[in-house]
């Protein structure tokens, strides 16, 4: 099975680029309309040290604001699992809040904050990416049977003791699947304000500069690069979801 997890991806991944180089060659089509996966080697080669450099502050601003979005997104599910009355108070404004796009909210954020460049960024990060966490936790407390919590009152154990054994253990499957959703949003946030609000700074601002100059091979790099990225953090995630809740995995069929 652990073979198998690594050589899947792997293997997928090669068949994409073989047909990603096929689709270009086939079509004839030059690199400022449809860079190919062999165009994208000449371009790490030469900016390699910008990508290292800029690709670094992408990844940090964004795991900051993915940690802000998990503090946030856990204590407001709390607040509306344990809590039918603010559930039914706050749910739908996070729901409107969550349907504003989030690039209408970029220039807004820089304007307000001007010169706040990290700061800006992780903003967006977080508010992009904390709804699923929030929703994942309230609809997995919300869900928590009501004989479980009786018991324990009647054995005196406080909301806090309910809480630590038996509603966190039971929430931690739709934590970490809610995690693994709320990563790719947090980078999607995270190059919004680099490309829209541009500081010179992260992977969105190598884009720009990309589109600025017609550099279409930097462009796709970049994007590659960011891919890459979102993966790693998303098997990070699937570390921690073994650790922390790997009972929950069911067996292959």
């Amino acid at each position: 099975m652990g073979s198998r997890a690594v050589l899947a991806p792997i293997i997928a991944t090669l068949v994409l680029i073989a047909f990603w180089e096929a689709l270009v060659w086939i079509n004839g089509w030059p690199n400022y309309v449809m860079a190919s996966p062999s165009d994208l080697v000449p371009a790490y080669a030469r900016y390699w040290e910008l990508f290292l450099v800029m690709g670094w502050q992408t990844l940090w601003r964004t795991v900051l604001g993915l940690v802000l979005a998990v503090v946030v997104g856990v204590g407001l599910g709390m607040i509306m699992g344990f809590s039918r009355t603010m559930r039914d108070a706050l749910y739908p404004l996070l729901v409107g809040f969550n349907a504003i796009p989030k690039a209408t909210v970029v220039p807004i954020v820089a304007l307000m904050f001007v010169g706040a460049h990290d700061f800006n960024t992780v903003l967006i990060a977080f508010m992009i990416s904390f709804f699923p966490i929030a929703v994942s936790v309230s609809i997995g407390l919300s869900t928590l049977e009501p004989e479980y919590r009786d018991i324990l009152r009647s054995l005196g154990a406080s909301q806090s003791t309910i809480f630590w054994k038996i509603a966190l253990p039971k929430t931690l499957p739709e934590f970490f699947g809610a995690l693994k959703v709320a990563v790719t949003l947090a980078f999607i946030g995270t190059n919004l304000m680099e490309i829209v609000s541009p500081h010179g700074r992260g992977l969105g601002a190598l884009f720009d500069s990309g589109k600025t100059n017609s550099d279409y091979p930097l462009m796709f790099a970049v994007l590659i690069a960011l891919a890459f990225l979102g993966i790693l953090l998303y098997y990070i995630v699937i570390v921690l979801e073994k650790i922390f809740a790997g009972w929950a995995e069911r067996s292959p069929t």
